[in-house]
């Protein structure tokens, strides 16, 4: 009889110990639901990782240029120099921040249009001409660098009479060139001999063929404003467009075949670490290390799905402009948007290429919302080409 109920118990327990296991698994799955169908991509090249690097504006807006140039010259892929382009960047911020007496932010973060700007004052070289990893690890470590640059420079500005020798951009030029290289006058590709201006010219990237756009209500539409963030050190005008309008001109890329270099606030809670951004109405707190880690924090979370959410809010221009106003929504990250997608609800996404290296369940892509997109979008850049024709019209762009 002692053995019978005992054994009556065992089963019963385990009945209930498998229910808890089935609703756990049932759980694990929903936390993974998500069901993608691509309406439209456009090629991409390989997800790199900036590590411990504040760089993803320069890691974005070259996969974006990559992406440009396999289409209009039919290459099948890509690899340009990170490096040579936060080298350069430094050296120009490094100037422009002592004539300012040190009033002008210096750090590791930039824009999109610093990219553009180095390109067509300095050119570009590829990947393997300058890795920019002289400082002996195999992904890009930059506290160091950042903070001697930052003390170096300082430095200068802050001299008593002011009075500067001539030596001080070698000195800038010699940290620079000791951590990620030499700036090569002339190298080989493809058995070429190329300047670095000469094989930006062979590539074909113009430039001026690009145009940052962004939409907010505190400055006229269909005007020019400086965006007023600290890494838009540069001063760039990027165009303002109603919301609609807008998103009008990222689908339109998208379906015309071209990508997109995407700014975006990435320390909302709906941006995980599962590859999936959407709008859910909770805080959170950034964790530290990579970059990475300083956006999404370091553990794994369970991704909300479909299933498990109501109905994303509804995003207006008014919700923009109180984020932006109260510093909730701010230029945390740059990415390049190649793609759109929709889940078995028929939600839209932007397939998203991140600079993380191959992380999370898509391996390094992330899906994010149209309701996402619209709400945390600092800026973009994208082709002229890519805008629609009455958009460019409207914004007197030829």
């Amino acid at each position: 009889m002692k053995k019978i109920v005992i054994t009556a118990v065992a089963l019963a327990l385990a009945a209930v110990s498998g229910l808890a296991q089935e609703k756990k698994d049932s759980t694990v799955k929903k936390s993974s639901d998500y069901e993608f169908t691509v309406i439209k991509e456009n090629p991409i090249t390989s997800v790199k990782n900036q590590y411990m690097s504040g760089t993803c504006w320069c890691f974005s807006a070259l996969s974006f240029l990559e992406s440009e140039v396999m289409k209009e010259k039919g290459l099948d892929s890509l690899d340009l120099s990170e490096m040579f382009v936060v080298s350069k960047s430094y050296h120009d911020r490094a100037i422009k921040y002592v004539r300012l007496d040190g009033y002008l932010n210096f750090a590791a973060g930039s824009s999109f249009g610093d990219v553009l700007h180095v390109i067509k004052d300095y050119g570009i070289v590829p990947q393997n001409v300058m890795p920019g990893l002289n400082y002996g690890t195999e992904k890009p470590e930059h506290f160091e660098m950042d903070e001697g640059l930052k003390g170096y420079v300082e430095a200068i500005a802050k001299k008593p009479n002011h009075e500067l020798t001539t030596a001080w951009v070698n000195g800038l030029d010699g940290i620079l060139a000791a951590y990620l290289g030499e700036i090569p006058e002339t190298f080989e590709a493809d058995g070429v001999t190329y300047t670095p201006e000469s094989y930006r010219d062979w590539l074909g990237i113009n430039p001026d063929d690009y145009v940052s756009l962004t939409s907010f209500t505190h400055h006229p539409y269909y005007s020019q404003f400086i965006i007023e963030v600290c890494d838009n050190w540069r001063w760039d005008s990027s165009y303002n467009l109603p919301l609609d309008e807008f998103m009008e001109v990222m689908y339109n890329a998208i379906d015309k075949g071209y990508t997109i270099a995407w700014g975006s606030d990435v320390s909302e809670t709906g941006f995980t670490r599962s590859g999936v951004a959407t709008v859910p109405d909770i805080d959170r707190k950034p964790g530290a290390g990579s970059d990475q880690e300083k956006w999404v924090g370091k553990s794994e979370e369970k991704t909300v799905t479909p299933e498990g959410t109501t109905e994303e809010k509804l995003i207006t221009p008014e919700m923009r402009q109180d984020g932006y106003d109260r510093k909730t929504t701010t230029d945390d990250h740059g990415m390049h948007i190649y793609g759109i997608a929709e889940d078995q609800n028929g939600t839209k996404y932007f397939m998203v290429k991140n600079s993380w290296g191959d992380t999370g369940k898509y391996h390094g892509i992330w899906y994010a919302s149209d309701a996402f997109v619209r709400y945390k979008t600092l800026n973009i850049v994208v082709n002229k080409n890519a805008i629609p024709k009455d958009i460019r019209k409207k914004l007197g762009i030829r």
